[in-house]
């Protein structure tokens, strides 16, 4: 029986010895816009050790080749003076998120030959979003000379039976603490414990028989490719771990096959755990002409011969309000149907732009403009991510977010790649 999600080396500092709120960081890719957030967070650090010394916030992208050398170094000063190995271990992590409500993930290893970010893939691990090349770069470069990576990616599993992770749960009081200490303020905590081996037995049979034929079909349908895990968040993170490993197998060829980097830390979540919420991403189209606008959409909703079940989506002007309905749509999502219009118009309007919108009063407020048209619609149920992706592949960027910023994974684990 094939191994998809494997036990690694992984690397914690003895959190009798090191404070845990101060170790732990949210992901690098929350608070963009926010700098100061991530200065208040280094002030709040000050000289304990923490993960914030290990990642380059997106930030300060700009300041990326500044930075990288100084990561690097704190890399390798941590392994040497501060990480303990756990070998061949597998932790399940209770993530309580600042609503009170407690989330549940594993974190282990995944094989990087079975994912692919490209759109069409038909991997076992694949995007659920479009992958930004541009956003590789900064951060494969950070990565590229690392000797760790510390996971933000989330991957989720189609697990409605909750056959894999709840069991575990169920049991995590017999199993050996790996840590427990509240996040910064506003974030929740988190708790962990060591997975022995009979449940990573009972994990890894639990997976194989979500990948049977039986199960696939009458999860998805006939003849499609097996989907195992979906990218729910870090997805350029992944992205840029692949890209490290290809440029490996490029200079090493099959010696590559053994080498660290092959494999990626990451945290596995059940898509129906109840604690994780799905929250559709509106679009507000600026510097047009809103009738314009209301007028190409039509056009375009009556050129689509799709075998999609019905969409609509409401329009909001500062002098209109309406639903545009799509009757025989070829994508499975209306952001998707949507995102391809906006696409098309801004490519051929100069001046046109597009946002992407959090809440309806924003869409609202921002809609007042008499420059811009604001578009609210249903978000993707979480049932249908799966089936989404398999029939149309990696999702338009931005079609739903998952939670709150705070409510984000916070890097912990460290594994040595290099």
């Amino acid at each position: 029986m094939s191994a998809y999600f494997l036990p690694s080396d992984i690397l914690l500092p003895d959190f009798e010895a090191v404070n845990g709120t101060a170790w732990a960081t949210i992901a690098c890719d929350q608070f963009t816009g926010e700098s100061a957030y991530w200065n208040t967070l280094d002030e709040r650090v000050g000289d304990a050790p923490s993960t914030l010394r290990l990642i380059l916030p997106e930030a300060f992208l700009e300041e990326t080749e500044a930075r990288v050398p100084t990561i690097q170094a704190n890399m390798e000063y941590y392994l040497r003076n501060l990480l303990v190995q756990h070998k061949n271990s597998m932790i399940y992590l209770a993530r309580t998120q600042s609503d009170g409500r407690v989330r549940h993930g594993l974190v282990g290893m995944i094989d990087l030959e079975n994912y692919d970010y490209k759109k069409g893939a038909q991997t076992l691990i694949r995007a659920t979003e479009e992958t930004v090349a541009e956003r590789i770069p900064p951060r494969l470069a950070v990565r590229r000379d690392a000797v760790l990576e510390l996971p933000h990616v989330m991957l989720l599993i189609d697990d409605p039976a909750r056959t894999v992770i709840e069991p575990i749960a169920a049991r995590a009081a017999d199993l050996p603490l790996a840590y427990d200490f509240p996040l910064v303020p506003g974030s929740g905590a988190v708790s962990a414990h060591f997975v022995d081996s009979v449940g990573v037995g009972r994990i890894t049979h639990a997976l194989a028989r979500l990948m049977t034929p039986t199960h696939i079909a009458a999860r998805y349908g006939e003849g499609v490719a097996p989907l195992l895990f979906a990218v729910g968040d870090g997805n350029h993170s992944l992205a840029v771990a692949k890209a490290n490993y290809e440029e490996i197998k490029a200079a090493y060829g099959e010696s590559a096959k053994n080498h660290p980097a092959r494999y990626a830390l990451v945290e596995v979540v059940n898509l129906h755990d109840e604690a994780l919420d799905f929250e559709p991403i509106y679009r507000v189209m600026m510097g047009v002409d809103p009738n314009d606008v209301i007028k190409e959409l039509e056009a375009y909703s009556y050129s689509l011969h799709g075998n999609a079940a019905p969409q609509e989506t409401k329009f909001i002007t500062a002098t209109r309000r309406g639903t545009m309905h799509f009757g025989t749509p070829t994508a499975q999502l209306t952001v998707g149907t949507l995102q391809t219009f906006i696409d098309d118009y801004i490519r051929t309007h100069e001046g046109a732009t597009v946002d992407y919108i959090h809440g309806t009063k924003t869409v609202e407020a921002i809609a007042r403009r008499t420059d811009a048209i604001g578009f609210i619609f249903s978000g993707m149920e979480k049932d249908d991510l799966f089936r989404t992706v398999i029939y149309d592949g990696a999702l338009p960027r931005k079609t739903f977010s998952m939670g709150h910023a705070e409510d984000k994974r916070f890097y912990i684990e460290c594994r040595r790649i290099k």
